[in-house]
């Protein structure tokens, strides 16, 4: 069934920018993406790496052990997951935690989540643990934070401008029932003219794709941090190198869309963009965190120990088990699938500097 733009509050024959046409899509209450289809795995539009292996999970728990340690093993230490999708990196972070008293007494285990269908889906598969869901970080006033974030700032929606004859435009989209989407370029705000031009990533380019909702998220995310210590480390799809064009895309059954079919789609689409991480690393820069070198995934997960993890748990499996591991450490380390295409940036506040997995 195609549902009409009215359903998403979307009004035909008028322009709305880009990032507001994709928060309606993707996150109406009502009939938005996010509220109404769960997105992940073979049966949704999408596969990330928690549902792919538990040893992705496993390595991330890990990781804030150890910066748990770096940090001077706080009695008081909060963990939040951005984003948590389905619930499937929290439950094994969980079970891992526990392996481990010291920490496990001393965390307190937060979900950051906008959608209540995810939500209602988190708390089946968590039953019983000690999680709180939060709608803010008001709560969080006590001992570091560290937050947590895979495929969650690509999920934002993004602001897109182009200059024309030294004039910056910023795109909509015309809605027409008939005639489908159409790109409409129009004078960008003063205000957020003057937000772009603050970071020296953006300029001399002539498309700039600019993550404003995501700053705003991230805003509350770095004072957090900077109030309380801690950090925060984000997995994402992106790139290094600026593309100066646009990374927008639709994804429904694991395949890409062209945009121009979305209209037909709405609420039966995912909607993403390629994070810029060297915007992000100026972002987390001038809100004075410190940023560590960025890396790809693989050297990540590689330096992490997910490859001796992954022969110690081999010794007792089939052949098929060990099969299906190689199987999807593949999916997550080789450098034409997630290994090289995700990056990984970890911005914090602390006197130590030496958390593994960057260098």
């Amino acid at each position: 069934m195609i549902l009409d733009p009215k359903y998403f509050d979307l009004k035909t024959n008028k322009l709305i920018p880009v990032d507001e046409f994709v928060e309606k899509v993707l996150y109406h209450p009502n009939v938005g993406y996010y509220s109404k289809k769960i997105p992940f795995g073979n049966k949704g539009d999408f596969i990330t790496a928690p549902t792919i292996s538990n040893l992705f999970s496993e390595i991330i728990t890990v990781w804030v052990i150890t910066t748990w340690e770096k940090l001077g093993k706080p009695k008081n230490f909060n963990f939040v997951e951005l984003g948590p999708g389905d619930g499937s990196l929290t439950k094994v972070f969980i079970n891992t935690i526990k392996k481990f008293p010291d920490i496990n007494k001393s965390i307190n285990i937060y979900m950051y989540e906008k959608s209540n269908l995810l939500k209602n889906v988190q708390r089946k598969k968590l039953k019983g643990s000690k999680v709180k869901w939060i709608k803010d970080f008001d709560r969080i006033n006590k001992g570091p934070v560290v937050f947590f974030g895979n495929e969650f700032f690509d999920a934002i929606p993004i602001k897109q401008f182009s200059y024309d004859k030294n004039l910056l435009k910023e795109k909509h989209y015309f809605i027409n029932s008939l005639k489908g989407l159409t790109e409409v370029y129009k004078d960008a705000k003063k205000e957020d003219i003057k937000k772009i031009k603050k970071f020296k990533v953006l300029k001399n380019l002539r498309f700039i794709e600019f993550p404003k909702l995501g700053f705003d998220e991230l805003d509350k995310i770095t004072s957090k941090v900077k109030k309380l210590s801690g950090g925060i480390l984000l997995i994402d799809y992106g790139y290094l190198n600026i593309l100066n064009k646009s990374t927008l895309q639709a994804v429904m059954e694991n395949k890409k869309m062209d945009m121009s079919h979305l209209l037909k789609n709405l609420g039966r689409a995912d909607i993403t963009s390629l994070v810029n991480f060297k915007l992000l690393k100026e972002y987390f820069t001038k809100n004075r965190l410190k940023v560590k070198k960025i890396v790809s995934q693989k050297f990540f997960l590689e330096k992490m120990g997910i490859i001796e993890r992954a022969q110690n748990l081999q010794i007792n499996m089939t052949f098929e088990q060990k099969n299906y591991m190689s199987f999807t450490l593949r999916r997550l380390l080789h450098k034409n699938l997630m290994g090289e295409l995700f990056k990984v940036i970890f911005a914090f506040k602390s006197k130590k500097n030496n958390f593994l997995g960057f260098n």
